[in-house]
């Protein structure tokens, strides 16, 4: 058996499954996708599933790959259901976002991109996080935690383990469930509406 191809597999489905019902809430108007957030996350994701591609991760990046089609949905999904209240800081994220592409694409420096790319995805999931702070209950948590477990089976799905095939999965790990307990923690003190 391959390990790799069923724990990209896994991966693969736990993202399907967290997604659907964020997908349900956008429609029913109960989740509120941020623009900013949801376009960065997509140019990111979409520059580190081919960062790892290019170092050997393998079918570890399959599910990283798919993610970056998903954002770009919810991206578009944003500018009918999500929230646009940007800031200059979500605006710094934008631009660390194409900072991080251009470094790949121009001087071929996957190491220093795939930092670039983790570091930037990272605070880009801060302007989710104020909206979470501010709205908990604006927020699929599911889609957050099932988030979080996917990156695990990738990062076991990872034909090469490496700094550069790894970082971004762990970031995304860290984030996910950085933004899981913050609204839990903030929907214990928030009465729902």
């Amino acid at each position: 058996m391959n390990f790799s191809v069923l724990f990209a597999t896994i991966a693969v489905l736990l993202s399907l499954v967290g997604v659907i019902p964020y997908f349900r809430d956008i429609f029913r108007r109960k989740t509120t996708p941020h623009v900013y957030t949801w376009f960065v996350w997509m140019m990111l994701q979409g520059t580190g599933f081919f960062l790892m591609l290019s170092e050997g991760a393998g079918l570890g990046a399959v599910s990283t790959g798919m993610w970056a089609g998903i954002n770009a949905f919810i991206f578009v999904l944003s500018f009918k259901y999500g929230t646009k209240n940007i800031t200059v800081f979500d605006t710094v994220c934008f631009v660390g976002a194409l900072l991080a592409m251009a470094l790949w694409f121009f001087l071929h420096n996957a190491l220093l991109s795939i930092i670039v790319v983790s570091g930037i995805d990272f605070l880009a999931y801060i302007p989710t996080f104020r909206k979470a702070y501010a709205e908990p209950y604006s927020e699929t948590i599911s889609m957050y935690i099932l988030g979080g477990i996917s990156c695990i089976f990738s990062l076991l799905a990872l034909s090469t383990f490496s700094f550069t095939t790894s970082l971004y999965l762990i970031t995304v790990l860290v984030a996910n469930f950085a933004g899981v307990a913050l609204v839990w923690l903030r929907r214990r003190h928030v009465p729902c509406r």
